[in-house]
């Protein structure tokens, strides 16, 4: 790791994708610490756009990149977008790599704990989930990070790729602390998935942001995979309480199965939602001790980083939230006991 009593020259940096969320927590803290900032994006706004470089294009074009990227000239480049819609695969980013190789001290890619495909306690060497894994996620996870790390075992292209479990903090785009908080601050009860007790990882946003830059910094980090998270997974039941303590509150909880739900039309993936967006799914766990050993990384108290969440909901200008699907399993619940 870069010892605190040198100077140390700012780093070019590469963002791909640095608007939104992780990306946005990244720049800042590169921004602070005095490094050139570059961000690749395929949006009409960056929110630093008086302070970093701007390349506008899509990754997912491969030739595209090839030509805005040709002949390398960053020192670190930290790779943290995803197309929901489309998907990114592993050849997207390859081109980004392999266009930006020379002279390239590091290249940070933000993978993902699905990339396991299943299963609890995972260390960073067990196998990574197979090629033909049928969902596009995490296929294209698990097989970006095999090309990435089989680039640096041929030809010892200087990759790291960071595991996150569910990431959670300020400007999350996706709708699921605000999904509970909408309903605690209205007095509304919370829909526990069956009992509630199914297992739930999670990261802060910013606490990837300081992996990924302890990743770039450090020597032995080359051509390793880091699982970045806080170290014990939390219950369903124990994620909306420690969310309820934050605003103060208490919940009221009410089970109800899985069945009932998907029965009355309640989705994980898109609305209505009954339990946050995408936060009912299987479990997949993961130990931490190597980016805590190798990196020196510690993540953010879990509490804090709930309470720094939900400092930033209240913050943020809202649209009334909908109930009526809650409204609707609520009632059904009723006519059944009556």
């Amino acid at each position: 790791m870069v010892s605190s009593t040198t100077t140390r020259k700012a780093d070019r940096a590469l963002v791909i994708g640095g608007t939104l969320f992780i990306g946005r927590a990244l720049v800042r803290r590169l921004l602070a610490r005095g490094d050139h900032v570059t961000i690749l994006h395929r949006g009409s706004h960056n929110p630093f756009a008086d302070q970093t470089a701007d390349i506008r294009c899509d990754r997912n074009d491969a030739d595209v990149i090839a030509a805005k990227l040709s002949g390398g000239g960053f020192d670190v480049v930290y790779d943290n977008v995803y197309d929901w819609q489309r998907g990114t695969t592993a050849e997207h980013v390859k081109a980004a790599a392999l266009a930006v190789a020379p002279g390239l001290r590091r290249y940070v890619f933000t993978s993902s704990v699905a990339a396991y495909g299943d299963g609890l306690d995972h260390s960073e060497d067990d196998a990574l989930a197979p090629a033909g894994h049928p969902e596009d996620y995490v296929r294209n996870k698990a097989e970006t990070e095999r090309m990435l790390l089989g680039l640096h075992s041929d030809d010892d292209f200087p990759a790291t790729t960071l595991r996150p479990p569910y990431v959670y903090g300020p400007e999350n785009p996706f709708y699921r602390e605000a999904f509970f908080w909408d309903r605690l601050l209205a007095g509304r009860p919370i829909l526990l998935p069956g009992d509630g007790e199914r297992l739930m990882q999670f990261v802060l946003a910013d606490d990837i942001a300081r992996a990924a830059i302890l990743a770039a910094d450090t020597d032995v980090a080359s051509g390793r995979a880091y699982n970045i998270a806080h170290d014990a997974p939390v219950t369903q039941r124990a994620l909306v309480e420690a969310l309820a303590a934050a605003a103060s509150t208490r919940a009221e909880l009410v089970s109800v199965p899985r069945e009932l739900l998907v029965e009355l039309g309640g989705n994980v993936f898109e609305p209505p939602f009954y339990f946050a967006q995408y936060f009912d799914m299987p479990p997949i766990t993961q130990k931490t001790d190597r980016a805590r050993k190798e990196l020196g990384f510690e993540a953010t108290p879990w509490q804090e980083g709930v309470q720094q969440t939900f400092d930033g909901y209240q913050a943020q200008d809202r649209v009334r939230a909908d109930f009526s699907f809650d409204d609707k399993v609520l009632g059904s619940l009723k006519n059944a006991q009556s």
